[in-house]
């Protein structure tokens, strides 16, 4: 086996170690949930406006959203976090408990300037200006 050969070898068995060890774990200590429901108008008014760019802010590297159809069964993982009545309803979960929820979708200058209330209340993370 040549040197080159070893190396691609062993990188290829390096990057299965990390992929199993990323996989087998949780990606995200924090995370900011969305419940929601099918038609849910406000919903669809969070998708159209915030939705696109969600994942490009601060908030949302630091948070990622995961969103919860409440029409299916609420997943075990959140077995212990109330969704509430009212749609949508975000939660900020760290390692498997609620640090804080937005009620309902606010626009989104409000939405963002209560995620950053949350956020820099728990973390210390700084709150969008």
């Amino acid at each position: 086996m040549t040197s080159r050969s070893a190396s691609r070898g062993f990188a290829t068995l390096a990057g299965a170690v990390v992929t199993g060890i990323c996989l087998s774990s949780p990606a995200f200590t924090s995370e900011l949930v969305m419940f929601e429901r099918p038609g849910c108008g406000w919903c669809a008014r969070f998708n159209a406006e915030i939705g696109p760019i969600y994942d490009k802010t601060d908030e949302g590297r630091a948070l990622p959203l995961r969103r919860v159809d409440l029409a299916k069964p609420l997943p075990t993982d959140l077995s212990g976090i109330d969704p509430g009545a009212f749609t949508p309803t975000f939660v900020v979960v760290e390692q498997g408990r609620e640090i804080g929820r937005i009620r309902g979708y606010p626009g989104d200058a409000f939405f963002f300037g209560l995620l950053g209330r949350i956020m820099n209340a728990t973390s210390g993370a700084p709150a969008r200006s």
